[in-house]
């Protein structure tokens, strides 16, 4: 990439010779704003704002008072508002255009969620307000707790867990406790090579051994498989349903009571909740654990580490070993259950996973989509995710190879693989080709049981005018990349940088800014 003065680039000449644009002096491209880092555009020693000078007094850090600056830029209003607004303009979002990650539900998130969750009384929370002060907030968690069991048909949940691999480690705690219980410590947990990517490393994480089984040549758990290995020290199966391979594990319930048989749990990851919404419930499949990813399944917020939520259904033979804490109804009131609290049918918890109950920011604006939905709506929210991901699958079957096809309908996302492009052609130049295209990339190499793996899930909330936009595009850059279109292995173009390398940014990342006068002082 060429660079101009102060560091910042412009397009580089590969650009203005492919794509036939010319580069400029600034490194912008129309609206599209080059953006230097904020360290290059402020300095420490400006402020954008005029202070008089602060009176002396006596510092109660003592000798822990910092005697120095800090090294953060000055920069004036403008300054701060431009450089953030630029780089948000860099960003890929929802509202922008169709996000396919598959695994992922990147769904729309409705604005009447956001308007709720803003309310007084919701927004303005503190964790530690007296429970008498906050029983309206007591019941929302309550009503929103009592449909996750119903639309699941378990027997009690969890609400504090985080997130979705929160959720796992919960479940699997729960098991433990239930194990060691009864007397019965077993050491190794089963996955499927279909099932979630997180389950293994969830697994690991608390202590058991993990053990693969294979998948069919369909894409589907082997059964047989699966029942030669069970004996005495297996304690639970992780199993995702739908699959990671977008496809319902049709001898659910028979895995389920083989596992049961052996003495041990079933786990269900929940990722894939949405497109069995309303439709099936994982409690009569024989399913004992299973995390909900409210951003997936109910519309929350995604992204960035946070916020996220993670609730934790459970069967009656792991609700006595639920985390604590739990909200409880108890006459006209809500009561928050704590250790202290919690009676006889508690005293078997395995404890605390969090300080405090949970995100309520999320559950209002769960509850909020439940209840637009009702449960007729819910169950059309699973109907048209399926509907969409399988017109993407047929849409595509011709020009990109579909590796179970020929299993029948998808669920909720349409699996390809690299397989036909010509010589020298990737997954990842079909990615990077999409940025070009005003896509996001789909999820690429995932699940693992499909060399070249590109994983689409388009979620409910896509029109059609949308969903053949994307197919437009993605079928041109197959088309592209069958016919050997040496050009596409440069994409992106139009994007505020080029292709990066990928394996050096991972294996060697730069976290942090450093002055260039004093890094070459320092060589």
């Amino acid at each position: 990439m060429t660079m101009l003065k102060e560091g910042r680039p412009t397009a580089p000449q590969a650009v203005t010779q492919e794509a036939g644009i010319a580069a400029t002096a600034t490194g912008n491209r129309a609206l599209m704003l080059e953006e230097a880092l904020i360290f290059e555009i402020g300095s420490p020693d400006t402020t954008g704002v005029d202070f008089a000078e602060a009176p002396k007094v006596e510092s109660r850090l003592g000798n822990l008072a910092r005697t120095d600056g800090i090294g953060l830029p000055g920069l004036s209003e403008q300054e701060t508002v431009r450089h953030y607004t630029r780089l948000s303009r860099q960003n890929y979002a929802i509202d922008l255009g169709l996000f396919p990650l598959g695994s992922c539900t990147m769904k729309h998130n409705p604005r009447l969620n956001e308007k709720v969750a803003r309310m007084p009384g919701f927004a303005d929370l503190h964790p530690l307000a007296p429970q008498s002060t906050v029983q309206g907030v007591l019941a929302v968690i309550h009503e929103l707790a009592e449909w996750l069991v119903k639309l699941t048909g378990m027997h009690s949940v969890a609400m504090s867990p985080k997130a979705g691999a929160h959720g796992e480690l919960c479940g699997l705690l729960a098991i433990r406790a239930a194990l060691e219980a009864r007397g019965d410590a077993r050491s190794v947990i089963l996955v499927p090579e279909s099932a979630h990517g997180t389950n293994p490393a969830t697994a690991a994480f608390c202590g058991y051994k993990v053990e693969d089984i294979p998948a069919t040549p369909d894409g589907r758990v082997d059964l047989q498989a699966l029942k030669a290995r069970l004996g005495p020290d297996v304690a639970a199966v992780m199993i995702t349903n739908p699959n990671t391979c977008g496809l319902f594990e049709r001898d659910m319930k028979t895995i389920s009571d083989a596992v049961h048989a052996a003495g041990a749990f079933v786990y269900c990851d929940g990722a894939n909740f949405n497109a069995i919404v309303g439709r099936v419930r994982p409690g009569d499949l024989g399913v004992d654990a299973m995390h909900i990813n409210l951003h997936k399944t109910f519309s929350t917020p995604h992204g960035g580490g946070g916020p996220g939520s993670g609730p934790v259904v459970l069967s009656q033979a792991l609700t006595p070993f639920a985390p604590l804490p739990f909200v409880e109804r108890q006459g006209d009131s809500f009561v928050l259950v704590e250790e202290e609290t919690a009676d006889e049918h508690h005293a078997s918890s395995f404890g605390r996973m969090v300080a405090f109950h949970g995100q309520m920011g999320m559950f209002t604006r769960a509850l909020t989509y439940i209840l637009s939905h009702g449960a007729d709506g819910l169950r059309q929210v699973a109907s048209d995710a399926v509907l969409n991901a399988n017109y993407i699958l047929r849409s595509l079957d011709d020009v990109l190879d579909a590796p179970f096809g020929h299993s029948g309908p998808c669920m909720h996302e349409a699996l390809f693989s690299d397989k036909g492009l010509a010589e020298g052609f990737t997954t990842l130049d079909i990615a990077k080709g999409l940025i070009d295209e005003g896509f996001h990339p789909m999820t690429m190499y995932f699940p693992l049981v499909v060399h070249g793996a590109m994983l689409v899930e388009p979620t409910e909330t896509e029109s059609k005018a949308a969903l053949d936009q994307f197919i437009m595009a993605l079928r041109s850059l197959a088309e592209r990349a069958k016919a050997g279109d040496e050009a596409l292995k440069g994409a992106p173009y139009f994007a505020p940088r080029r292709r990066l390398d990928e394996t050096l940014a991972a294996r060697k990342p730069v976290l942090s800014w450093t002055d260039p006068a004093l890094a070459q002082a320092a060589e």
